[in-house]
Parts: structure tokens; sequence; C-alpha cells
């Protein structure tokens, strides 16, 4: 088990530097750049252009380094099913903002509809095709889990939506969804390679296949993964949270996911009670930025406050 933490770690890495100096110039030469918001922070504009789409990196890494773990492995099958569905929801996505050149993508209608077909795919498998009950373990007991019954199903659809759309409203500024994912990812590696649990070589595969893209991801990015990462990173992080019965644990090491969504749905609630903004800018991470914050610290912030929770979710565990 150890040398495949290791093998796939090293395999999607080096997969995903390899890969960067090929796709991003063909994202260029295919003009897929980034179309900023007007309602974004004015320091954005001067991104306008950067190649998007890296999701494919992402998901490319991922994909063929899994390949070499999925035998007899339903848990990895799972994992990367979920993890791609959500991906090709992203990719369709991206894919009508470059080719229509705005900033916004599938309608709101669309993408619920395709990722609660996604969602459901899941839930129905989790229980076919994995055999898993509906218990979920709870932090700070010792491993103790709770028997959620018929509320199970509910939940997960609930969670998966939540996480799913939160890392995709996280993915702001250079590097900060790479940079917060790849220690969740680690946490679940670590925690899967500590039980034995079959998602431990795809929850490396996704830590190699970030450390590889942040090289090209970080501030000033040569290139953004947009939804088609966003979106695919949310469903690694959900579905192995529930493949692990693990999925309240999001609460801790996902801290910062939780906080990203929650600021927009305040900044909504709020300003439409008082006609006033309650933050700055919403998601939150513009409201430090647009405070005088660079990109750069709230990045570093953000992570440092996520590599703390990933401590405090091992002592939870």
């Amino acid at each position: 088990m150890e040398n495949n933490a290791l093998y796939a770690v090293l395999i999607a890495f080096f997969l995903s530097i390899l890969l960067s100096p090929f796709v991003i110039p063909m994202l260029q030469r295919l003009k897929f750049g980034q179309n900023v918001r007007d309602d974004g922070p004015n320091s954005h504009l001067k991104k306008a252009g950067t190649p998007t789409m890296g999701g494919v990196i992402i998901l490319a890494s991922m994909v063929i380094t899994s390949l070499f773990f999925m035998k007899g492995n339903r848990e990895v099958h799972l994992i990367l099913l979920v993890t791609v569905g959500f991906g090709i929801i992203g990719f369709l996505d991206d894919y009508i903002k470059v080719v229509k050149k705005r900033s916004l993508g599938l309608t709101a209608m669309q993408k619920i509809v395709g990722q609660l077909v996604v969602t459901i795919i899941f839930a129905y498998l989790l229980k076919s095709y994995l055999g898993l009950n509906t218990e979920i373990i709870v932090p700070f007991t010792g491993g103790e889990a709770w028997d959620m019954g018929i509320l199970y199903w509910p939940f997960l659809v609930f969670a998966v939506l939540a996480v799913v759309n939160a890392v995709n409203l996280t993915d702001g500024l250079d590097g900060l969804a790479s940079s917060i994912t790849v220690l969740v990812a680690t946490y679940f590696a670590a925690i899967a390679l500590g039980v034995g649990s079959g998602a431990f070589p795809i929850a490396a595969a996704a830590v190699g296949s970030l450390l590889g893209f942040l090289l090209f991801n970080t501030y000033p990015a040569k290139v953004f993964m947009g939804d088609t990462g966003s979106l695919a990173l949310g469903g690694f992080v959900i579905a192995t949270a529930f493949v692990m019965k693990m999925p309240l644990f999001i609460l801790i090491v996902g801290l910062i996911y939780v906080i990203e969504n929650v600021s927009v749905i305040l900044q909504v609630f709020y300003f439409k009670k008082t006609k006033k903004r309650l933050f700055r800018m919403a998601p939150i991470h513009h409201h430090f930025e647009l405070g005088g914050w660079p990109e750069t610290k709230v990045v570093a912030v953000f992570s440092i406050v996520t590599a703390i929770m990933c401590l405090i979710g091992l002592i939870a565990r």
C-alpha cells in the first residue's frame, strides 16, 4: 500500500507537469481564454485571455494514474466516475463560455440537472456497487458511526451539490482552489492509507496531479482550471468523503469551502433584506482582496487555515 501511494503521487505529478506544456499552448491556439466577469475585482481584468479549461490536465493525469490501480478496486471506480462526471459538466460549461465569448456558460437549470443526474447515479452505486450502508462516522467520537437511515439519501444529495459548488466558488484566485484541495486530498490519502481504504490510490493521484498543476497555476497563473477542474475536484472530494463514510469531516478539513459558500448565501440574503452589502464582495476571498490583501496573501492564509484544519481532522478521526 505504501508503494502504491508513492507511485500514484509520482505518476500523477509527472503526468501533470508533462501534459501542461502541451495543453496550455493548445488552449492558447484554440483561443480558449478566460472571460473575466464585469462585476469582479478590477485587478482581475488583466487575467482576460489567460488559457482556461486547464482542468483537463488534472483530470487526464488522475484518470491515467488511476488506471494502474483500478483492478478489483471498486472505490477507485466509483470515485473516478463521479470525478469525471462532474468534470464533463464543467467542461461543457467552459466550452460554451469560450465559444460564445461570455462569462456564463450553462444555465443554472442545466447545471443543476446535470449535477443531480451524477449525484443520483453516485447514490445508487454506493449501495448497489459498493454495498455501503447508511452509516457515517461522527468526528471526535473515536470512529463511532451514526446510522442515518432514510435521512442518508437527502443528506447525500444536499452534501454533494453543496460541496461541488463550494469548490467551484473557491476557484476565484490564482492557485486558491488547487492549494486548498491538494491539502484536503492529502488528508484523505493519509486517512485512507491508515485504515486501508481502497480510496487511497485515487486520493494520492489527486495530490500528485494538483502539485504538478500548481507549478503553472500559482500567481501569476499561466492557466486556470476552469469549471472543468473545479467541478471535477468537488466531485472527487465529496465522493471520497462518502466512500470513506466521512462526509461530516468536510465541515472540518473543507472549512474554507464552507466559508466561501456561506459568504455568498449571506451576501445575497443580506442584500435582499437591506439593499446593502455584508461583504465588499463575495465569495469571501474577494472581500479580503478588495480590503488590500494581495492574491498571494489570501491564498497563503486560506491554505494555512486548511492545513491546520486537516491536522484537527486527523485528531477528529
